[in-house]
C-alpha cells in the first residue's frame, strides 16, 4: 500500500480490503477481492470469516507493514499459494514451495477417476508418474488407505515436498521413487492403475501464459514439447507393460488435446477409452484400459 488516504489514520480491516481489492484489480489480477482476503487473513492469523466479523478492527502499524509486503509480492504476480505457503486440494492443505508445481482444482478430476477405477479392488496397486507436491497420491491414500501407492518424480525437491505433505496429513503409506517415467521399474512391476498429470502445454504457448504460471511454476512441469504431447506419448507407449489385465491408464490433458490423446491410446492397444470432463465441462482426463 503505497499511499494511505489521509482521512484514515487508522486502517480498519474493511478499509484495507477495499483498497487492496482496487489495487489488485488495477494490476490485472483475476480474483482481486479473494486474494486480498486470503492475504489479510494470513497476515492476521485468522480465517476469512473472522475478517467479516471484525470489519471495524484497526490494524496495528506492524500488521500494516507485514500486509504491505504481502500485497507487494502479489502485485508482482507471485501466486497467493506461494506467498502463504499452502494450497487446498481435495479439502486437504498442501505445503507449496517454489520449484514444485502448485496443485490445481481441475486435477481433482484425476483423483476421482482413479478412485472410480480402484473402488472394487481390496488393495489396489497404483502408480503416479510426476507426483509434484504429492496432492493426487495423498488424496488417493486418504480416500482409500489400503492402496499400495508408488509416486515418482525426477525432482528431488518435489519428492521431499510430497513426503512432507504425506506425513502432515497422515498418509504415510506413500512410497516415493526418484526417476523418469518407468525407468525405476522392472518388468515384474505391475499396477492396477497408472495415473499422471504430465507436462502438456505446447512449448510456444508457455511465454503467453499468465505471469503466475509463466514466471513462478517449474517449466519442466509445464512444457510438453511442440504439440504438448511429448511426455504423454512416452507414457502411453510404455504403460501397458506395467499394467495388469484390464488395468487403467488415466492422464490429465490440456484443452483440445482429448481426441489426439484418445487416438494415441487406441493405437497403443488400449480399449474402453473415455474422456472425463472437469467441472467446466472440458475433457480433462483420458482413461484407457489394457485388453
Amino acid at each position: 500500500m503505497n499511499q494511505e488516504p489521509s482521512k484514515a489514520p487508522r486502517w480498519t480491516v474493511h478499509e484495507v480490503l477495499q483498497w487492496t481489492t482496487g489495487y489488485f484489480r488495477e494490476k490485472g489480477i483475476a480474483s482481486p477481492r479473494l486474494d486480498a482476503e486470503v492475504l489479510l487473513a494470513y497476515c492476521l492469523k485468522v480465517d476469512r470469516l473472522q475478517l467479516y466479523l471484525n470489519f471495524d478492527r484497526p490494524l496495528s502499524v506492524e500488521e500494516r507493514a507485514t500486509y504491505r509486503g504481502l500485497v507487494q509480492r502479489r502485485a508482482k504476480r507471485e501466486p497467493v499459494s506461494l506467498i502463504v505457503g499452502h494450497k487446498e486440494f481435495w479439502s486437504l492443505s498442501f505445503r507449496t514451495v517454489p520449484g514444485v508445481l502448485i496443485p490445481r482444482p481441475e486435477t481433482e478430476i484425476l483423483v476421482q477417476v482413479v478412485l472410480d477405477e480402484i473402488r472394487g479392488i481390496e488393495a489396489p496397486r497404483v502408480l503416479e508418474i510426476g507426483t509434484g507436491a504429492g496432492a493426487v497420491a495423498v488424496a488417493l491414500l486418504k480416500e482409500k488407505p489400503g492402496t499400495r501407492l508408488v509416486a515418482t518424480d525426477v525432482s528431488l525437491l518435489a519428492l521431499q515436498t510430497a513426503k512432507g505433505n504425506a506425513w502432515a496429513v497422515g498418509a504415510g503409506a506413500l512410497h516415493l521413487v526418484a526417476g523418469e517415467l518407468f525407468s525405476p521399474f522392472g518388468p515384474r512391476s505391475l499396477f492396477d492403475v497408472i495415473c499422471s498429470n504430465p507436462p502438456y502445454i505446447p512449448s510456444a504457448v508457455i511465454p503467453t501464459l499468465e505471469p503466475e504460471v509463466r514466471d513462478f511454476e517449474p517449466v519442466a512441469a509445464l512444457d510438453g514439447g511442440p504439440d504438448g504431447l511429448d511426455v504423454i506419448r512416452d507414457i502411453i507407449e510404455q504403460a501397458a507393460d506395467f499394467l495388469t489385465t484390464r488395468g487403467a491408464l488415466c492422464l490429465e490433458v490440456g484443452d483440445g488435446q482429448d481426441r489426439g490423446v484418445m487416438e494415441l491410446m487406441r493405437v497403443a492397444g488400449f480399449d474402453d477409452i473415455a474422456a472425463l470432463p472437469d467441472l467446466a465441462g472440458k475433457a480433462r482426463v483420458i482413461r484407457g484400459k489394457t485388453p
